[in-house]
């Protein structure tokens, strides 16, 4: 893997002047949150920078005034550089991954996944706990403004990809970073009260709705929720306020990995991983074409329902 130096990056990044920055599809906090990050950061150097989505703003996102700056679609007008965040593959980077892949300027991935294939001209990966962290680091060295609204996105990222800085891989770094952008103005209370001291009505009877039909197996070493397409309908909910459900049956004694099923169409479910330590679901997950971190990560299953829960019963059961 090719792995370019922080400065290498930065210089690339100075070099820009009209920037496209993408993230990967169904963008969770850390990915919405180092993309405008450095999409803002670059407009105030004087770039012009778009921060790019395939679809519309998940709505539990729609807190933040700065959301409104991504664009759906490619801008109309000729990008000297691309920039990927949070990205471990091109595929993950959804309508855009063959235009990332074709571009004749300067392309840039960066990225906290240790899955990731180094897909860009330039590749600043590095295991942390989130691509914020990476994103902070970038602007630090480079010397950039981080803003009060920077660091409130920056922050966003540190805090949803930490489990609130709970998970394991939450290092001293982590926290230094989140003190240094508290500093800089980022205001913990109101993210963390944004993202998990409210929801919607919707969030809440789909939480009922999933969770009264949870499966076990394994001797209860894995336990399953299961999203519908008709769950959502009866609900009202939207996918995105899905995120962080599968993390309930994790807490659950016994269990080693929860799984969350998410039906995406008819015979195709979108499957977030999770482990206490036991089983590396990074390459769980690579086995059926995903990927992610050792205790965090996805991928998508193919079949109906009962297939679908056969076939990551058994892969579950090869790493236990």
């Amino acid at each position: 893997m090719k792995n370019n130096s922080l400065q290498e990056v930065i210089t690339k990044l100075e070099k820009s002047e009209k920037v496209a920055v993408f993230c990967h599809v169904r963008p969770d906090g850390d990915a919405l949150g180092s993309g405008l990050a450095l999409c803002l950061a670059l407009k105030n150097r004087g770039k012009k920078a778009y921060f790019c989505l395939e679809e519309p703003m998940p709505e539990k996102f729609g807190f933040f005034h700065q959301m409104k700056e991504a664009i759906i679609g490619l801008p109309d007008t000729e990008l000297d550089t691309m920039i990927s965040v949070d990205c471990a593959d091109l595929n993950r980077l959804g309508l855009f991954a063959k235009d990332f892949s074709r571009h004749k300027g300067a392309t840039v991935n960066i990225d906290h996944h240790i899955t990731n294939e180094a897909y860009a001209q330039v590749n600043y990966i590095k295991q942390c706990t989130a691509s914020c962290e990476i994103v902070t680091e970038i602007l630090r060295e480079a010397g950039w403004d981080i803003t009060e609204d920077i660091a409130n996105l920056l922050m966003l990222g540190l805090i949803t990809d930490s489990g609130n800085f709970s998970h394991s891989d939450v290092s001293p770094k982590t926290y230094e970073t989140a003190a240094y952008l508290r500093s800089k103005g980022a205001d913990m209370h109101f993210i963390n009260y944004n993202m998990f001291g409210r929801q919607p009505k919707q969030r809440a009877v789909l939480y009922g709705m999933v969770m009264n039909k949870m499966r076990f197996a394994l001797e209860d070493k894995l336990a399953m929720i299961i999203i519908t397409l008709e769950d959502l309908e009866k609900s009202g909910a939207d996918k995105s306020l899905t995120e962080g459900f599968v993390d309930f049956p994790l807490t659950i004694d016994g269990v080693e990995v929860a799984a969350s099923l998410m039906e995406f169409k008819k015979g195709q479910y979108k499957t977030s991983l999770r482990s206490k330590g036991k089983v590396n679901v990074s390459r769980l997950a690579a086995t059926f074409g995903g990927g992610g971190h050792v205790l965090a990560s996805g991928c998508m299953l193919f079949g109906s329902l009962e297939e679908v829960i056969d076939k990551l019963t058994y892969a579950v059961y090869q790493c236990l």
